[in-house]
């Protein structure tokens, strides 16, 4: 990926796709620098990594009025813990996305008169930042039980985890629910796909993050399953996975 104008970034908080409603995304990660100078530094300071962190700082057009719009998901998960997923260009399978699970801590909105409402909102880290890519896109409708595209993410190394953020959009139907779980392969054909987690049966739009246990995983492929059931069920979802 070369040099880019930031045209399509996508935003999605918890249960909710804000790209439409913003017109500027910030995501920082920083390792805090701590001391360890001593008589024998050679007159040269030393540090070592302390605590890690990572913060989203967006804004835009506000709109209220739906579960989807940015005031209805600003304010109901403002205090909450959720996970966001930002793309700095689209959200189609194997696009590049940054993943964290993170607290929203601030909301703000208004203008003088004759401006165009706004809105900006922050959200700080609670899990480290993960970089990794779109696993499901936010736009195919799914109506019955399927696997997504196999992704050669790569094996996961002893002490490390593959993390996965799972933002359902949208739910239809009668008693529609829907069971997301990510498999991992040793090939892209996924002839003998191992589950290695599964999120929460989930009926409505929200968010849920999983990672695995830091053990080693030889398996390099790794894809998104789901199970649904309901009458004339119907979700709008995207899955990003990463490494860290």
């Amino acid at each position: 990926m070369g040099k880019l104008v930031l045209l399509d970034t996508r935003l999605f908080a918890p249960g909710a796709d804000l790209s439409g409603a913003s017109n500027k995304v910030e995501l920082s990660s920083e390792i805090e620098d701590k001391e360890t100078t001593n008589y024998r530094s050679g007159g040269w300071k030393e540090v070592i990594g302390g605590l890690g962190s990572a913060e989203i700082a967006a804004e835009g057009q506000w709109e209220a009025g739906d579960p989807s719009k940015v005031d209805d998901a600003s304010w109901s998960t403002l205090g909450g813990l959720g996970p966001y997923t930002v793309c700095p260009t689209d959200s189609v399978v194997g696009a590049l996305a940054y993943l964290v699970y993170g607290l929203r801590t601030d909301y703000k909105v208004g203008d003088q008169v004759g401006e165009v409402a706004p809105w900006t909102g922050t959200v700080k880290s609670s899990s480290p930042l993960v970089r990794g890519q779109i696993a499901h896109p936010p736009g195919a409708a799914r109506t019955a039980t399927g696997a997504g595209t196999a992704l050669d993410l790569g094996a996961v190394a002893l002490g490390k985890r593959m993390w996965a953020g799972l933002h359902v959009l949208s739910a239809a139907g009668t008693t529609p629910s829907i069971t997301a779980r990510i498999e991992s392969d040793d090939s892209a054909g996924f002839a003998s796909p191992v589950t290695r987690m599964t999120f929460d049966a989930a009926t409505a739009p929200g968010g849920q993050i999983a990672r695995t246990d830091g053990l080693a995983i030889t398996d390099t492929h790794w894809r998104v399953a789901w199970a649904i059931t309901g009458t004339t069920p119907s979700f709008m979802f995207a899955v990003s996975l990463g490494i860290r």
